[in-house]
């Protein structure tokens, strides 16, 4: 890796948390050279614009969101073990670094919805991409015979994303976790009470 790319990598390794907690709109430029030590000029030595470092603060921090759950699902070999991995991720999320503001999905899409179509665009990819990894999981357990054969994958994967994502939102709205602990409970009998054979 060449000097610009660690560059790159370190701008955006630094500025994502601001991103996820500030948003696009309120994270400033004095924000991102406070954050990283740099100058404006070394920023945009890096990046096109603003819009470029917020593109890949919100991949970063999907990405890490990413990984922990993956973490968690290879503990796990079955269908049902994968799915609560979301549960016990998200469970854990708030008080984490990578989740300490909120999940960067519902930080960035309500946001993005009216004002920045690229990130709306990059939203949309990833609530898409998390479905089709629930509904991959769901389908893998009905052929294991784990899971029941005449499930709604589709309807299912969207609730598991809504409990989840709800949750957290209303956490954060009232400053009460008990709202995503009681989501998250929810969720998890639904998955024994839908899902297992």
């Amino acid at each position: 890796m060449g000097k610009a790319e660690r560059t790159r990598e370190y701008i955006v390794e630094k500025t994502a948390p601001v991103f996820n907690r500030k948003g696009y709109a309120g994270t400033s430029m004095s924000d991102l050279t406070e954050t990283t030590g740099l100058t404006k000029g070394a920023i945009y030595g890096n990046f096109e614009n603003k819009d470029e470092v917020a593109l890949a603060a919100f991949d970063y921090n999907l990405g890490r969101m990413r990984q922990r759950v993956m973490a968690l699902q290879s503990e796990d070999p079955t269908a049902l073990g994968k799915l609560r991995a979301y549960v016990n991720v998200y469970r854990k999320g708030l008080f984490n670094p990578t989740l300490s503001a909120g999940c960067p999905i519902i930080n960035t899409g309500v946001e993005a919805d009216d004002t920045h179509p690229q990130l709306k665009k990059k939203v949309g990819e990833a609530v898409n991409s998390w479905h089709r990894s629930i509904s991959a999981i769901i389908h893998q357990g009905i052929r294991s015979g784990e899971i029941k054969e005449h499930v709604d994958v589709a309807a299912f994967a969207s609730l598991m994303i809504a409990m989840i994502e709800g949750g957290i939102t209303v956490s954060k709205i009232s400053g009460d976790i008990s709202y995503l602990n009681q989501s998250l409970d929810l969720l998890e009998k639904q998955i024994d009470l839908q899902l297992k054979k």
